[in-house]
């Protein structure tokens, strides 16, 4: 718990390498599902796709849930995407984390709240460009003073607390879990004894963050898709 993060500055910005590499591996590893699933496709589904299909089936069912099919069906593709990415940066840390030279390189991706909050603020400006997209600039503009024109700051901080809870929710999970897997790891460098007693609670604890992993996923691509009903749907 003691690393710190792998900072490369280049033009004056600063880049976090871990977040780099685990970004990239989380999305090779979605493409790789995606591609693997999809191969070979048939009528009467086995295997990968059939488990694919599944997912695409669930995702519609948030979808359906949230808004009419006409509406949302444009957004399947998107929870898609972020339901399997998600799930799979969720679990990239619960196996093992890579340390070299006292700097953490392999880790959950978004155990790093800058990847949290940034999904979180793209979903936001997807959810107002689809709004005006779809209901023009001046009706869209115009929601923002209903019933009361007094209600216009409010709306604003609603928006602003709804990106900020987003993403630290999802951050908060990850990176608690993390910390924990840490702690238990850690007693192995108490002793044998100490060790021995902490496989049990880290086995259990491993299995519970798969737990959360899943559920943390299907929390931000409903909440995503709650958002964006709220801006497109006539009926929200």
């Amino acid at each position: 718990m003691e690393h710190e993060a792998p900072i490369h500055t280049f033009m004056g910005l600063q880049f976090n390498l871990s977040n780099v590499l685990m970004i990239t591996v989380s999305c090779v590893i979605v493409f790789l599902i995606a591609v693997l699933a999809t191969r070979a496709l048939s009528m009467k589904p086995g295997g990968m796709q059939n488990f694919l299909e599944w997912v695409v089936d669930f995702v519609k069912g948030i979808i359906n849930s949230t808004m009419d099919w006409h509406t949302g069906g444009r957004f399947l593709t998107l929870g898609l995407t972020l339901l399997m990415y998600i799930f799979v940066s969720n679990m990239l840390g619960l196996p093992f984390a890579v340390a070299f030279d006292h700097e953490l390189w392999w880790k959950s991706p978004t155990a790093d709240p800058t990847i949290t909050l940034t999904l979180a603020v793209m979903v936001v400006v997807l959810s107002h460009y689809y709004g005006v997209k779809l209901k023009g600039a001046k009706r869209y503009g115009a929601e923002y003073f209903k019933p009361f024109k007094l209600f216009f700051p409010l709306k604003l901080i609603e928006e602003f607390a709804n990106t900020l809870t987003l993403g630290l929710r999802l951050y908060g999970n990850i990176y608690a879990g993390e910390i924990l897997l840490g702690l238990l790891v850690g007693l192995a460098h108490k002793g044998i004894f100490a060790g021995i007693l902490g496989i049990f609670p880290l086995i259990v604890w491993q299995g519970f963050s798969v737990f959360v992993g899943a559920i943390q996923a299907f929390i931000f691509t409903m909440l995503t898709m709650v958002y964006l009903a709220h801006k497109v749907a006539d009926d929200h």
